[in-house]
């Protein structure tokens, strides 16, 4: 007998539906929202709303295009969290919606153990590998950053966090401060491109073992920007390319070095990235690069599963239900929920 496990994402701005196959990726529904673009960052009340509107519509096509029909599905995933209460609680409450009408289990998945076990989802005809455990993964998005232990599928321990802010959240505050759009992050790797990552230099918080931390480079950035916009009110708009590609460069550094002390503390060399930040092009290519000269095996996911989105709910969702770990009806949405 096939199971077939719906999966609900709504943790941030995003609604996703996805269904998996025997482990099989059958389809995977993304309605984003592009309300938040004008304010600079997610609202939460516009988020929770949209959701409303969408939650529906994207779940009747991701069975669709799934070719499942509402009766043949086994279970059904959803994000508990981290994330923002209104939006999991719309998440939350259609999952309970869905399993009460279909008698069915209901499954919980954290949000960040999703990002993770992204590497494990498989779409149906193409051909991957699998990460051996115990491998690490760098997962880096706008908030959270952070250096995982990963011994077996829901084993996993944080090595390395920031104490402040996340690498995406410096990204899009300083795309903010430069008045670039939201979200900062791939607006400033479009201009990194055409930038010299030596143009500037921004601080490197020096911050002991394993952990990061970017408040101090935020800083550095909004003084570099202070100091010379006093003697050249133009300064942001002629140095656009240089400022971005140096700020990638900065971010991205701290990153691999933290990432490649872990390795070396861990003797572990098989390597993973998750998380939204996990799309950054000079991020992927800086981790092959290194990877070929440190001798590690990463294993990089395709683009649009290191944003949020429900097949890594769907997957992980999966493997929870093949140990028979289902949720309860009175279980609620915690906004703040760990592993």
């Amino acid at each position: 007998m096939k199971v077939n496990i719906l999966g609900i994402e709504s943790s941030c701005d995003d609604t996703s539906a996805a269904v998996v196959c025997d482990g099989i990726l059958l389809s995977n529904v993304i309605a984003s929202q592009a309300v938040h673009s004008a304010y600079g960052g997610v609202v939460p009340e516009l988020a929770s709303r949209a959701h409303q509107q969408n939650i529906v519509p994207v779940v009747d096509q991701a069975l669709k295009q799934a070719g499942v029909q509402r009766d043949e599905i086994t279970a059904v995933a959803f994000t508990r969290g981290p994330g923002l209460l209104g939006s999991l609680i719309v998440g939350t409450s259609f999952a309970k919606g869905f399993a009460l009408a279909g008698n069915i289990p209901m499954i919980e998945v954290n949000h960040l153990q999703g990002h993770v076990l992204s590497q494990f989802v498989h779409e149906k005809g193409k051909e991957s590998e699998n990460p051996k455990f115990p491998f690490l993964t760098l997962l880096v998005s706008g908030g959270h950053t952070q250096i995982i232990l990963v011994k077996d599928y829901f084993d996993m321990e944080i090595i390395g966090n920031t104490i402040d802010d996340a690498a995406g959240e410096a990204f899009d505050k300083c795309a903010k401060v430069m008045g670039l759009g939201y979200p900062g992050g791939p607006i400033i790797d479009k201009h990194a491109h055409q930038g010299n990552r030596d143009a500037f230099k921004f601080a490197k918080p020096l911050i002991q073992g394993l952990n990061f931390s970017f408040s101090g480079l935020k800083t550095s950035f909004l003084y570099t920007l202070r100091d010379k916009m006093i003697d050249n009110p133009k300064f942001i708009d002629e140095n656009i390319d240089d400022l971005c590609a140096s700020l990638q460069y900065t971010i991205i550094d701290i990153l691999i070095t933290k990432l490649d002390k872990a390795v070396k503390q861990t003797g572990i060399r098989e390597i993973t990235i998750g998380g939204g930040v996990a799309a950054n092009s000079e991020l992927r290519d800086t981790l092959v690069e290194t990877a070929k000269r440190k001798k590690w095996k990463v294993f990089i996911p395709e683009r649009k599963y290191t944003t949020d989105n429900a097949a890594m709910i769907a997957g992980a969702g999966y493997y929870k239900y093949l140990k028979g770990e289902f949720a309860t009806m009175d279980l609620g949405p915690d906004a703040r929920l760990k592993f």
